[in-house]
């Protein structure tokens, strides 16, 4: 399978941004670049066999330094929102970037999306690394990091993680990709169904609080497939909090999501080992030119993000985001294409 590096120009301040580009014979094709470590674009058929963009994203290095949304980048080293900006961890405080009120969100101001990644092909894969160093956004440890991006003929895209670090701390990465299965427009007519039973309930600032929540009954529930905007407007806190959906699902099993486009045909499917995934409905997506110049914003496009669950070391039970210096991380997550 032919993977391709390539040049994608380069930051205001001279630094060169690589970029690779893997396809199938089945027709499919992403690009990641080096700033962010991101998903820059994905292609795949629909079902008259025209590919189709279905990943957001921007034409040149520029539009990614100043642009928006995190879009198709690794979050880290803990995506998602961390209250107060501090920690405990082995008797020390750590009191990391504020960046979101009094809170921490992302990674901090420079999270892993602003630096620029070293680059390698493999038959089927591109494979991003970065050293994080100790005391980077108030992080302790150096972590090394490893993303693997591997497309199979089966227009499966699976993103692995790896990373391994020389002083206990703190992880939890995700990847900030916004798919809009028909190309462009509206995402509220897309079908989506998400394999889980209860969701954290979030406080105003975006927080989860530690109590879990059931779906049943409540415009959360997405067991049963149904268009991502049927219930975005009903009366309910936790939508009027985020403005929409933008809460992490406490996951059933390794399938997440399945995602169906409405005029396309494509569906996604979601698979992971991690206990949770962010479902974001783009409540606040910047108005932005992208791709070819196409204007995106609110609730365009729809988010997947596979995570443990935020906020963890403030609510009791909540899966741990710490990783010991003699552990290694290893984790995977799967955006399959098919047509329906």
């Amino acid at each position: 399978m032919p993977v391709t590096l390539f040049s994608f120009g380069s930051l205001s301040d001279g630094t060169p941004v690589p970029a690779a580009r893997i396809e199938t014979s089945a027709g499919a094709a992403v690009t990641v670049i080096g700033y962010g470590a991101a998903i820059q674009s994905i292609r795949v058929p629909d079902k008259s066999g025209t590919p189709v963009e279905v990943a957001l994203g921007f034409d040149t290095a520029a539009e990614y330094e100043t642009g928006r949304g995190h879009l198709g980048a690794v979050i880290g080293r803990v995506a998602n929102r961390l209250g107060g900006a501090e920690f405990c961890l082995n008797e020390t405080r750590y009191r990391l970037v504020k960046n979101s009120g009094e809170n921490h969100i992302h990674g901090g101001v420079r999270g892993f999306d602003k630096f620029v990644w070293t680059m390698t092909a493999q038959d089927d894969a591109v494979v991003c690394e970065r050293l994080s160093l100790d005391g980077e956004e108030g992080y302790p440890g150096n972590l090394r990091i490893r993303i693997t991006y591997r497309l199979t003929e089966d227009n499966a895209l699976h993103i692995v993680y790896d990373a391994d670090t020389d002083a206990d701390t703190l992880v939890n990465l995700t990847n900030h990709s916004y798919f809009n299965l028909n190309g462009g427009g509206d995402a509220m007519a897309h079908s989506v169904q998400i394999f889980a039973e209860r969701f954290c309930e979030n406080d105003e600032n975006g927080l989860p609080t530690g109590t879990l929540l059931d779906v049943a009954g409540t415009p959360f529930d997405f067991r049963t497939p149904k268009a991502a905007g049927a219930d975005i407007a009903a009366e309910h806190a936790q939508l009027r909090r985020g403005n929409g959906y933008d809460h992490n699902y406490c996951l059933a099993g390794r399938r997440a999501a399945v995602v169906r486009g409405e005029q396309s045909g494509i569906v996604m499917t979601v698979e992971t080992d991690l206990p949770g995934m962010q479902f974001y409905s783009a409540n606040g997506l910047r108005v932005q030119p992208g791709h070819g110049g196409a204007m995106m914003g609110p609730r365009q496009a729809l988010c997947f993000e596979t995570q443990l669950w935020p906020n963890a070391l403030r609510c009791y039970g909540f899966p741990s985001p710490v990783l010991r210096r003699e552990q290694h991380l290893h984790s995977e997550t799967v955006y399959a294409f098919s047509l329906a």
